[in-house]
């Protein structure tokens, strides 16, 4: 039996390296693994830290930035392994974790992924899976009872976070990978419910555990971008499995509730009621804005220029 690694990194390097550390003391003995780096055009040396630290690790290094589903997409055909623990930079699996998703793969011939339980740096357990979205979480969010409806906790679940998600490769062959149009956000969403669709199932496994560090920066404007992407791929994915009206209640639901939580941001100390309020009309109109994939753009375009003016240089 093959397991495959296969690990995303945008601008990682110190967690690639924690994660890469973290592969080698968690692989369980006695099965054979390969482990694949697609490095996401990173400019802080993370291809150079693949190559100096050698193994057995193939690297593929792009020259310019893409999506998370499309990156996770071609990991998964590249692969070799019967299985594919698809990894983030900033997940580090804990001991016993690949040993377990094996394990649940293994007596659900029926399950076509299984998810780690994420833990904080804390060591904390995070929300990892829920139920698919539609107008009962939606409801479930305004009322502010999501936690207790929607969030769910181990067994079989409607969708999982991929941050370290072994995977069935034949089942994601099956339903054609991740689709593309989703840049980030809601990728992992879709992808579960493709394959609920063709009758495989979504499993969390509390046993197997990983620690997510989550690196998000704390600047507005790089938040800014992935709450208009997060947005856009949830209207995405509402318009590509659900009904436009469905899709409109859902973001009507949506913004009430991230503008009451703007409301309690104005008299609750550590909360900034613009995020909440950049949420509901983000939320109201998926449509406005530049999120991550037109960052990404930008920064191709400036590598591909830089990259020109250093070719013309005699």
């Amino acid at each position: 039996m093959l397991i495959s690694y296969c690990v995303v990194n945008t601008n990682g390097r110190d967690l690639l390296m924690r994660c890469l550390d973290a592969i080698d003391r968690a692989h369980p003995a006695g099965v054979d693994r390969e482990v694949l780096v697609l490095d996401n055009a990173s400019d802080d040396g993370s291809a150079e830290a693949v190559r100096a630290r050698g193994g057995d690790v193939e690297l593929i290094a792009l020259l310019r930035r893409t999506g998370k589903a499309e990156n996770d997409s071609t990991l998964l055909r590249r692969a070799r392994g019967e299985y594919v623990l698809l990894l983030n930079e900033d997940a580090e699996l804990q001991p016993g974790a690949p040993a377990a998703l094996l394990a649940a793969l293994e007596a659900n011939p029926r399950a076509g992924a299984a998810a780690a339980q994420l833990l904080s740096p804390a060591g904390k357990p995070q929300p990892t899976a829920w139920r698919r979205p539609g107008i009962g979480t939606a409801v479930a969010g305004a009322l502010f009872v999501h936690r207790r409806y929607t969030v769910q906790w181990g067994g079989e679940v409607g969708w999982a976070q991929s941050s370290a998600m072994l995977v069935r490769r034949a089942a994601a062959e099956q339903v054609g990978y991740l689709d593309p149009r989703f840049f980030v956000y809601s990728d992992e969403t879709d992808f579960c419910k493709r394959l609920g669709d063709a009758g495989w199932r979504i499993l969390l496994v509390p046993e197997a555990r990983a620690i997510h560090y989550e690196q998000l920066s704390s600047d507005f404007a790089s938040a800014e971008r992935r709450i208009v992407e997060f947005h856009r791929n949830r209207h995405r994915y509402m318009l590509k499995h659900h009904s436009r009206a469905t899709a409109w209640v859902v973001r009507v639901l949506t913004a009430w509730t991230y503008l009451w939580r703007a409301a309690a941001a104005l008299v609750l100390p550590g909360y900034d009621p613009r995020r909440y309020l950049l949420h509901a009309r983000q939320a109201l109109q998926p449509w406005r804005g530049e999120g991550v994939r037109e960052a990404a753009e930008r920064y191709n375009r400036s590598r591909a220029a830089a990259s020109g003016t250093a070719k013309a240089v005699p």
